[in-house]
């Protein structure tokens, strides 16, 4: 009995040991993310500047909601990977069917990508856990976004893969829902999210931008950030934000 108690006690840390050497076993064939300077650029700008730049070049909000949370921590900046996840009867929804196109979209990922799981009414549901944060780890993702629950997070915590999500929930898909699409359009937290759009997420929410639309919304990102810089030291000096605003024309 002592053994088998020490065993469950060990449980969860032992299976998050076991993840993280297994994905540092496969990250080391892992092939390096090709050069893709839009996605360099941003990778240089803040989330809030992307977001203005959004707004500016192409006229609608790129910002998705507020309940989209950095529940494992890090920068996200890469071109999007979709899929879409829909209600069904227990019969339909097997443990297969319940993840097909997600572990598709993961495992046909190119080194940088990002997953972007869009869950139907789906926060009381764990769109992501371990296992699969597991492959997204080896195949050199930079991230997933879930308009969903996700859960495991001590075991995702352990790989190092960011991972933002409306909820955390310790739910199934299985039984409850399946899969229906990869690469599509989605509407994940309030934004249509298209397959090679590029998504910019940091502690302040998560941005896309419209692949179509990427390098002008990068310079306008760059025009931003290089006003604000330029916009301290003067603020510093005078030590006003409304003389700021009226020398700047920004805030």
């Amino acid at each position: 009995m002592r053994r088998t108690s020490k065993w469950i006690t060990m449980g969860a840390a032992s299976l998050a040991l076991l993840l993280l050497m297994g994905f540092q076993a496969a990250t080391k064939k892992a092939a390096p993310a090709p050069a893709d300077p839009i996605v360099a650029g941003f990778k240089k700008s803040t989330v809030a500047s992307v977001s203005d730049a959004v707004d500016q070049i192409v006229g609608k909000r790129g910002f998705m909601d507020h309940s989209m949370r950095p529940r494992i921590a890090g920068q996200i900046v890469g071109r999007a990977r979709t899929s879409f996840v829909k209600l069904a009867s227990p019969a339909e929804s097997t443990p297969a069917a319940a993840v097909k196109h997600s572990v598709e979209m993961i495992e046909d990922s190119k080194p940088g990508e990002v997953g972007v799981i869009v869950m139907e009414d789906g926060l009381n549901v764990a769109a992501l856990g371990g296992l699969m944060a597991t492959v997204a780890k080896s195949r050199g993702m930079a991230g997933v976004i879930t308009d969903a629950g996700v859960r495991d997070l001590a075991e995702i915590r352990a790989l190092g893969l960011p991972v933002y999500a409306r909820s955390v929930i310790p739910s199934t898909a299985v039984g409850r829902y399946v899969t229906v699409g990869r690469d599509i359009e989605v509407d994940c937290a309030g934004v249509k999210v298209n397959s090679g759009d590029i998504i910019v997420a940091g502690e302040d929410g998560v941005v896309v931008v419209p692949k179509d639309r990427a390098a002008e919304v990068l310079k306008r990102s760059q025009e931003i950030d290089q006003r604000e810089m330029n916009m301290v030291p003067f603020i510093k000096q005078f030590r006003s934000l409304t003389k700021a605003i009226e020398k700047f024309n920004r805030i």
